[in-house]
């Protein structure tokens, strides 16, 4: 099956300034790279043979760093939002070319999850969305009290808090693109929220490989300690 990806790069990357007043966010540098290229020789790898980079903030940057996508050995189109039209808005942009459940995936994302994997799950719900969700484990600074009326019965020294978190990735079949109104600002999670008060069902895959969103400084610095992951 012909497989197709889009790359949301339209982000304004206000968390990571100065370093975005002067290049787009998803052109960061990450060691010798920059996420994008990261993200599609990933892609590549597994199999994604079309991949259309959605943007708006510095668009011709991005345009002019990657061409035609040749270098990659895939089929690579720039589409230009021209306003702000959330997370889910710029997809609806390209809904005469979305014939094939497609790959969805925000700019600032670096992960060594199974692309194809993911993508062969997705087919066989039975939903028109996949989200990848990540678990997260945060340490609590406080100990937690238990008691009965003005007794204390137990002492949780500092326990974790888990909680799983939308992971940026997602798998789309065409016929949600009938949910997503035209020309509006649109977001991820306006979308969810739509779908869950029709009813609709909405698949999840855990991602358990290597995840990061870089959106804030002391993420990207994270991502530049660890980049020997990605080469």
């Amino acid at each position: 099956m012909f497989k197709r990806a889009i790359i949301l790069s339209g982000g304004l990357g206000t968390r990571l300034k100065p370093f975005t007043a002067a290049i787009p966010k998803p052109l960061m540098p990450i060691g010798e790279k920059a996420v994008l290229e990261i993200q599609i020789e990933r892609l590549v790898q597994y199999g994604f043979r079309e991949i259309i980079l959605a943007t708006n903030y510095k668009s011709q940057y991005i345009e002019n760093f990657f061409g035609d996508g040749s270098r990659y050995g895939i089929k690579l189109t720039i589409s230009k939002e021209e306003k702000p039209l959330g997370t889910v808005g710029p997809i609806k942009l390209l809904e005469d070319v979305l014939d094939e459940p497609f790959l969805v995936m925000n700019g600032d994302i670096l992960s060594l999850v199974d692309f194809d994997e993911m993508y062969q799950f997705a087919l066989k719900q039975l939903t028109d969305l996949t989200v990848g969700i990540k678990k997260m484990i945060m340490p609590f600074a406080f100990g937690n009290i238990f008691f009965d009326g003005d007794r204390v019965t137990k002492i949780e020294e500092k326990p974790d808090i888990v909680t799983y978190a939308l992971a940026g990735i997602y798998i789309m079949k065409p016929s949600i693109l009938t949910k997503i109104p035209a020309d509006e600002y649109y977001g991820m999670d306006t979308l969810m929220q739509s779908m869950l008060v029709d009813n609709e069902q909405i698949a999840k895959y855990e991602i358990n490989e290597y995840w990061l969103d870089i959106g804030n400084i002391h993420d990207f610095e994270k991502a530049q300690a660890e980049y020997h992951k990605f080469v």
